[in-house]
Parts: C-alpha cells; sequence; structure tokens
C-alpha cells in the first residue's frame, strides 16, 4: 500500500521529470523541516532523482532512469482517449 510520502516523492519525480530543475529551486520547493517528511532524502537516497552538472556551473535536479521507470509503473500516461493503457 502507498503511503503519503511515497506519492510525494513521485510527485517530486514527476516534476522534475517533465523539466530538469536547478537544484536551488527544488530544495526551496521541495526542503522541508520535519524530521517526518523526507521527500527530497528519499527520492536522492532511492536513486529516483540525480543532481547533474548544468553548462554554466550550477546543478540541475533530473530524474533517474529509476526514477522514469517507477513513474511509468505507477503513473502512466493516459492515451488521448483519456484512458490510461496498463500492460498485464
Amino acid at each position: 500500500m502507498a503511503t503519503p510520502i511515497d506519492s510525494l516523492v513521485l510527485d517530486l519525480v514527476e516534476w522534475v521529470a517533465g523539466t530538469p530543475r536547478p537544484y536551488g529551486e527544488v530544495i526551496e520547493a521541495w526542503r522541508t523541516s520535519c524530521p517526518r517528511l523526507t521527500v527530497w532524502e528519499d527520492a536522492l537516497e532511492g536513486g529516483l532523482i540525480a543532481c547533474e552538472p548544468s553548462g554554466g556551473g550550477a546543478l540541475l535536479v533530473v530524474a533517474t532512469p529509476k526514477g522514469r521507470a517507477l513513474l511509468a509503473r505507477r503513473r502512466p500516461q493516459p492515451h488521448s482517449d483519456g484512458f490510461a493503457f496498463r500492460s498485464a
């Protein structure tokens, strides 16, 4: 059974999968002082996201292949008819 934090981790992975985001933007949006809300840490330690250098020397946060695979399994994209495809 998925927990609320699992859903938030998927939200973070989905957010950076669409467009790599600057590290500062991600930390500002996802950092928390609550010890029970470890979305950033869980996604990073789980290998779902990674920090990569950008051309300008800043870090970008990206979804890893493992993170994209998890998204594909847990949040299949709807087809143009509005229905999501799931293979058996």
